[in-house]
């Protein structure tokens, strides 16, 4: 465990942020015609193969540097604001994501069908299957971290009502647990069995043992999807939960859905949050959905594993495939070839 209270902009509290716009950043007419000019230089081209010095944005590139730096030792996350979503089909929408993207980092897979640029939208699957993913619903995802360094949304479509983002640090949900128990804080530094929903590597077991906190190179790593965890039990060989687990569980939802702590965003058609997953819970809200197929709420995702992220315990092995910095992260089962859809 840190020694200590954890310091430092990662550990803030939603009330603080709320009313202000520093997370926020605004592109300027110079940067959404940058973004313009270098969609229409990679237009037709296949976009795993385009990369970050494909996507030239003179101005807008250094700004991403500065971003990226953020997320990674700052607050955690910035939503960036300002793309003219009625100016682009969902083709060209998607090559300006991926391309201002690979100035973050590579593009990692989402899935056991190896989509590095994923859908995020209810497309009917059943709240209890054991083998769906949340996203594909329309039910809320509790807050969570995914299994990659930073993860980005792009909003296409907002549903008819609901469907909020929002974040807490899980930083300061650690302090705050530190402060109130600390023997339920000690807790979650022990493994936790973790369904992989039925997205398994070669070799490896239908559930993995990562600590939901992890204290590493001076700094704290959180894993957490408490679903998963749950649903982890029907495998005969991972044992029930204990007690303490699930009282450990308990306050940090508890404390997750403290509105001291957490921020609350809606999304606009164009926007772009970047989390850092280490660092960051996010969640999103139930919604109601239009009838119009075309109106859909439909948000686009990218997995994205930057050059100079932070040192990973051995242990998230097991998930993240490795802990090489610039090389980890991402869902790859056997057979699976990357790909990016884009119906």
């Amino acid at each position: 465990m840190p020694p200590g209270p954890i310091p430092g902009p990662s550990a803030w509290r939603g009330a603080d942020l709320k009313h202000g716009a520093e997370w926020i950043h605004v592109l300027s007419d110079v940067e959404r015609a940058e973004l313009h000019a270098a969609m229409e230089r990679v237009r037709g081209r296949e976009l795993l193969a385009v990369e970050r010095a494909d996507f030239v944005l003179p101005t807008l590139g250094p700004t991403l540097d500065a971003v990226r730096r953020e997320l990674l030792h700052g607050r955690g996350f910035v939503l960036i604001r300002g793309i003219d979503r009625a100016r682009y089909d969902l083709r060209e929408l998607a090559t300006i994501y991926w391309g201002l993207g690979m100035h973050i980092g590579k593009a990692r897979s989402q899935n056991a069908a190896g989509h590095v640029l994923g859908h995020v939208r209810d497309v009917g699957r059943r709240e209890d299957d054991p083998n769906a993913r949340i996203y594909q619903t329309n039910r809320r995802q509790y807050y969570h971290t995914d299994s990659v360094d930073i993860v980005g949304l792009l909003c296409v479509n907002k549903a008819r009502r609901g469907g909020l983002s929002s974040l807490v640090s899980s930083v300061t949900v650690y302090n705050e647990m530190r402060a109130r128990r600390p023997d339920l804080a000690a807790v979650m530094f022990e493994p936790f069995h973790t369904d992989r929903r039925g997205e398994v590597p070669a070799g490896m077991k239908p559930w993995f043992a990562i600590p939901v906190f992890n204290w590493y190179d001076g700094r704290l790593t959180t894993m957490y999807v408490r679903r998963y965890i749950e649903s982890a039990r029907r495998f005969d060989d991972v044992a029930p939960l204990t007690d303490a687990q699930r009282a450990a569980m308990d306050l940090f939802d508890d404390l997750t859905e403290d509105q001291d702590l957490n921020l609350f965003m809606d999304f606009e058609p164009g926007d772009i949050q970047l989390v850092h997953n280490h660092q960051i819970l996010h969640d999103r809200t139930d919604f109601d959905d239009w009838p119009e197929p075309e109106r859909k709420r439909h948000l686009l995702r990218l997995w994205l594993c930057p050059p100079d992220g932070r040192p990973l315990p051995p242990a998230f092995a097991a998930r993240y495939g490795s802990v090489t910095v610039g090389d980890r992260g991402g869902i790859v089962v056997p057979d699976a070839r990357l790909t990016v859809p884009l119906d």
